[in-house]
């Protein structure tokens, strides 16, 4: 049986600038790092939440993301207090792709983007949400 979602896998084109933005500014913690066969770094292991990471590979190159391709779309994170956390992003210098503001499902979203441009939403869930009355 499926229990959850236990990753997301980004290959980073700047290993150090990922981890500057998912720890330092995001404030995720580095778990761990896997090696390849011959020694050298690979994956870097972000934790999210128990049993809950983001895997940044090393070695990516830079898309354009401006053009609307098939595929994967967005990394949403849940937050308990948008306007703090957006707050707490400014401080650390994370630009607010677009401010707050509440959806047609009635939670509360932002947007920001990681060091190689991939969407990132912050989501704050609103009682009157249907994701709220459907995970109840």
């Amino acid at each position: 049986m499926i229990k959850g979602i236990a990753h997301v896998a980004y290959t980073a084109s700047d290993m150090e600038k990922s981890l500057h933005f998912y720890c330092d500014q995001l404030g995720f913690e580095k778990a761990f790092e896997i090696r390849d066969d011959e020694g050298k770094p690979w994956i870097n292991y972000i934790k999210v939440g128990k049993n809950q990471f983001i895997e940044l590979f090393y070695g990516g190159k830079k898309k354009d993301h401006s053009q609307n391709e098939a595929g994967f779309s967005h990394l949403c994170l849940e937050v308990d207090d948008i306007q703090k956390v957006v707050e707490e992003l400014k401080k650390k210098n994370v630009i607010i792709d677009v401010e707050p503001k509440q959806g047609k499902d009635f939670n509360w979203q932002c947007w920001i983007r990681d060091p190689d441009g991939n969407r990132i939403e912050l989501m704050q869930i609103s009682e009157k949400s249907p994701q709220y009355k459907a995970s109840r």
